[in-house]
């Protein structure tokens, strides 16, 4: 159950947004799971590739095996547009895995936020690049 609004409030402008979007990127760089999911609704879908989430806990138990995987997670969010609830977002991170071989990841993804603040699904597509 939520207790508060997560700020800022959808709709959004371009700046509002921006802000929005640094927050979510502040914790999922802390690497908590229990920071990123206090961010979406307990009922949440998330597509992070190809793996398929429902709600805070499935997502809380995929972040942290995906933080075990990928040492020194380091995020950055940049936001292309956002309307409404929406947000359109281009992704990267830098992460070593555990033989610490260096990898770049990008993506693209999409936010649907609720009234609230919280994110009701979160879609993700990307592709991880060995860095030699």
């Amino acid at each position: 159950m939520k207790n508060e609004k997560r700020y800022p409030l959808p709709p959004w402008d371009m700046e509002t947004a921006a802000e929005k979007l640094q927050l979510i990127e502040n914790d999922w760089n802390s690497l908590d799971p229990e920071k990123v999911i206090v961010n979406y609704t307990e009922d949440a879908e998330m597509r992070f590739g190809t793996a398929f989430l429902n709600g805070r806990e499935e997502i809380k138990q995929f972040l942290i095996a995906k933080w075990q995987k990928n040492l020194q997670f380091k995020l950055k969010l940049d936001l292309w547009g956002a309307l409404k609830g929406r947000m359109a977002v281009r992704f990267e991170y830098e992460w070593k895995d555990t033989e610490a071989r260096s990898y770049k990841t990008y993506g693209v993804q999409v936010f649907q936020f609720d009234d609230d603040g919280y994110v009701q699904m979160n879609f993700a597509s990307y592709n991880d690049d060995l860095v030699k």
